[in-house]
């Protein structure tokens, strides 16, 4: 019997995802993620090449394809996709593979997310309560991309750099080109690149949790999601240190206080695209532990 094949692939502001799957087991058959450098459709066309070449028994005529992300829609009539709106899509795709999760973060090339689940005390139903900043890169991986651009520290050191121990500066997260005049006069004072980008990632969590949860109370387990959280270590502890802070102040039940460090923070992998730069590698998937 041939395979149905379904196609999912989120065409964003810097990267194009793509996943594969047979439509019978669920199966992932092909994955990828790599950046597009401006070029979306040249890479969207590159890895409906690289389907029928790599997939054993592809056939389009046997596929459906599914497509979100920021340049997702003005394609869907060149492809016979059918569009899904990127927090629908993120809020479906949590629903179903992380049950337990309760808010989710996104940070992306040029947006940033936060979706919270509530459960409806009358029906017991989860409801969703999503924010989006899309009309800013303000808050999002484009700051850190100029900023690191900037100062010129190598992906490799960029995703090492931590947030724990480092002195904070005063850095502007609303605006990234006010972050940018403030780290550069930090830069003329002599201030370490660790201390700038530990000051960058400050501004950044901060900057989403004070726009972007609208006086809303994230929900545990938290799920980190996009290039930025699932690759820069000091982003990572930037969140873990302050969002616990918050749940203190409002007194918010966690599934186990005594394991609020390392239970509640989750983040999702994805190939190493941020560090790679766009390198071809193996695509590594799941969750774990931050």
């Amino acid at each position: 019997m041939d395979k149905h094949f379904l196609i999912g692939m989120d065409v964003g502001s810097t990267t194009v995802k793509s996943v594969v799957i047979d439509a019978a087991s669920d199966q992932i058959l092909w994955q990828d993620y790599q950046r597009h450098d401006t070029k979306q459709p040249e890479k969207v066309l590159e890895f409906l090449k690289r389907f029928e070449t790599e997939i054993d028994g592809f056939s389009a005529a046997r596929s459906r394809i599914f497509i979100t992300g920021s340049g997702g829609n003005g394609m869907t009539k060149f492809l016979g996709a059918k569009f899904v709106q990127e927090v629908n899509a993120v809020s479906l795709a949590v629903e179903r593979m992380y049950p337990e999760c309760g808010s989710v973060i996104e940070l992306g090339g040029q947006d940033a997310k936060i979706i919270i689940f509530k459960k409806d005390p009358e029906t017991g139903r989860k409801k969703k309560i999503p924010s989006m900043n899309d009309k800013c890169a303000g808050g999002t991986g484009a700051v850190i991309d100029k900023i690191n651009a900037k100062l010129r520290i190598p992906a490799d050191e960029l995703c090492g750099m931590g947030y724990k121990g480092l002195k904070l500066h005063p850095v502007a997260g609303k605006c990234g080109v006010f972050a940018e005049t403030d780290i550069n006069g930090l830069q003329k004072m002599g201030v370490p690149p660790d201390e700038l980008m530990a000051s960058l990632f400050e501004a950044i969590v901060m900057q989403n949790l004070s726009v972007l949860t609208r006086g809303n109370t994230l929900q545990p387990v938290v799920l980190l999601l996009g290039g930025p959280n699932c690759y820069i270590k000091g982003m990572r502890d930037c969140w873990k240190s302050n969002i616990p802070k918050i749940w203190e102040e409002r007194n918010t039940p966690l599934p186990d206080p005594d394991a609020r460090q390392c239970t509640v923070f989750r983040r999702h992998r994805f190939d190493r695209v941020w560090q790679d730069r766009g390198r071809r590698r193996r695509p590594v998937s799941g969750l774990g532990k931050a």
